[in-house]
């Protein structure tokens, strides 16, 4: 489970379990009812749907990098957007490189934990 007690340290806490495949550690940093936006236009509500969409996203074992761009905090609620860059193979084996900037609201739990709310990793829907 990984467990982030400062909105700043989500970026490291999200791109070391996804680097690593750690779906559990992955889910165990969203509310039970989040929304993960897994792709333009798609959503997913809940960790069950969340944990199907990110073993789909590590199944080939890509490596990622976050860095905090933006982060806007009050009252437990916080505002975050993130620049990120996955490396791996595609389907045919070749190298591939996607970057993109997210969109995300996080929530402080009453144990001190921050939570994702809401998820959009490509940040804006395109048609």
């Amino acid at each position: 489970m990984a467990v982030v007690m400062r909105v700043e340290d989500m970026a490291g806490a999200f791109a070391e379990a996804f680097s690593a495949g750690n779906i559990d550690a992955l889910v165990s940093l969203y509310e039970e009812q989040a929304v993960l936006a897994p792709q333009p236009g798609a959503r997913v509500v809940g960790k069950a749907a969340i944990r199907e969409a990110f073993a789909r996203m590590t199944a080939r074992r890509p490596r990622m990098s976050m860095t905090a761009v933006m982060i806007m905090e009050r009252d437990g609620l916080a505002l975050v957007r993130h620049d990120w860059v996955m490396t791996g193979t595609d389907a045919e084996g070749k190298p591939m490189e996607r970057r993109g900037t997210s969109a995300e609201v996080l929530r402080r739990q009453p144990d001190g934990r921050w939570l994702y709310v809401l998820d959009h990793p490509s940040g804006v829907d395109k048609s």
